[in-house]
């Protein structure tokens, strides 16, 4: 006997992790699904996020995982629960993508490339009959939803206007970054006269920055600084540290380093007006070691020689410390020895959002019930960016927008049943 899953219609608007995995989840329980959007073709960010190696998950325990969504980690973890990392590595050996652990335990297919990945997952999407519909840039409601489980949704298409009508929808439309490739946050305009909370998006994953002098700027914008390692006080009074790498830029910092402190960066900026971070300029050796090193008798080599001699600091690293440090703090090499271990860097603000990764902010998860609809609004769901977290880079934020989507695709299925939907 036919489910009442048969004749349901559920547009999902967004073509990205989210939404197709939204549609697939649908689509697999026999849903009609229709995928929009804005784009002349799908998973732009994904493809672009992948053009450095595409790193789709991690292979830390699930422990220390669950661990990078921070505050919304309660929320995240049932996400997790239902489609993890395992299992996402799993649904790509089903696609026919093979993975790898790097060294760092981050996760990669076999070929480190996202465009074969995902015209394998178009063409399985396509032979379960999901359809797509590009260049359709969702513009509001002509109907909104309600106890009859329908919906009119409206899309400005290269033809003019038109209208989808629809027994639930999943939004997966991103956030404010990269906005080129399709997220630009224009939902927000479109959620909000509806009484839909949106909290305010700010750029996460993203460079900070420093008031270089112009010589700093000229000679050393572009190289990295490695290894190294951050101190911080969050605005919760903890000390956070980690180590790593980050890249110096004209305007400030960025790398993944700083990627993976942002949020506490951010937080403290809002709060204060800025943040004042500690690098560790040589994280390999005790406080001790590098005060023993540097106060050694240097004879008559230049200060410069001496240090990279003693403690291999060079390049970047001492025009840092030479950009911090007075001359006088320079010449006193226990001062130095000291700075060279925490060496105080303000960072004023953050880059802006449209060259975030990522972003935060978006409807809280005070706004949706377990299956991600919007409490106020039945049959709509909403997955991905869209919603009020954030992750590091590292595979997190990837395989998060993954599971949400499956969450997200599952309440609708859930929501269909439950009123036995016809188109």
């Amino acid at each position: 006997m036919p489910s009442s899953l048969d004749s349901a219609r559920v547009a999902v608007i967004g073509g990205g992790p989210a939404g197709l995995m939204a549609a697939e989840t649908l689509a697999r329980r026999g849903v009609r699904v229709h995928v929009y959007d804005a784009m002349p073709s799908v998973g732009r960010k994904f493809l672009m996020a992948g053009k450095g190696g595409m790193n789709i998950t991690h292979s830390e325990p699930l422990e220390p995982f669950l661990a990078r969504y921070g505050a919304r980690r309660a929320h995240i973890a049932p996400w997790l629960d239902a489609f993890g990392p395992d299992a996402l590595r799993a649904w790509l050996h089903e696609l026919g993508v093979e993975t790898f652990v790097g060294s760092s335990g981050r996760v990669f297919p076999s070929d480190m490339k996202a465009a074969p990945m995902l015209r394998a997952w178009l063409h399985r999407l396509r032979e379960t009959g999901v359809q797509f519909h590009m260049r359709h840039k969702w513009s509001g409601w002509a109907s909104m939803p309600g106890d009859d489980a329908a919906q009119v949704l409206r899309f400005d298409t290269p033809a003019g206007e038109q209208t989808v009508s629809c027994n639930a929808v999943v939004f997966a439309l991103g956030g404010a970054s990269w906005p080129r490739l399709g997220s630009d946050a224009a939902w927000v305009s479109l959620m909000t006269p509806h009484d839909v909370p949106v909290m305010p998006l700010r750029p996460a994953n993203c460079g900070f920055d420093a008031d270089w002098s112009p010589y700093l700027r000229e000679r050393f914008a572009g190289q990295p600084i490695k290894p190294v390692a951050i101190s911080l006080t969050g605005v919760d009074e903890n000390v956070h540290n980690r180590q790593g790498e980050i890249l110096l830029t004209e305007t400030g910092l960025e790398g993944s380093l700083i990627y993976a402190l942002s949020a506490l960066i951010r937080e403290r900026i809002l709060a204060d007006g800025e943040v004042t971070i500690a690098l560790d300029l040589a994280p390999g050796l005790t406080l001790e070691r590098v005060v023993e090193e540097v106060t050694r008798p240097r004879g008559s080599r230049s200060i410069a020689s001496h240090l990279h001699g003693r403690i291999g600091i060079g390049g970047v690293k001492l025009a840092l410390l030479h950009e911090i440090l007075s001359k006088e703090a320079f010449a006193d090499a226990r001062g130095l020895a000291h700075a060279t271990k925490a060496l105080p860097v303000r960072l004023l603000r953050a880059r802006p959002i449209d060259e975030a990764i990522s972003t935060a902010g978006g409807i809280p998860f005070e706004a949706l019930d377990a299956h991600l609809m919007i409490d106020r609004m039945p049959g709509v769901f909403c997955a991905g960016e869209m919603l009020d977290w954030e992750a590091p880079t590292g595979g997190y934020l990837l395989t998060a927008c993954f599971a949400s989507g499956l969450v997200a695709g599952q309440g609708a299925c859930t929501y269909l049943e439950a009123r036995g939907a016809s188109a």
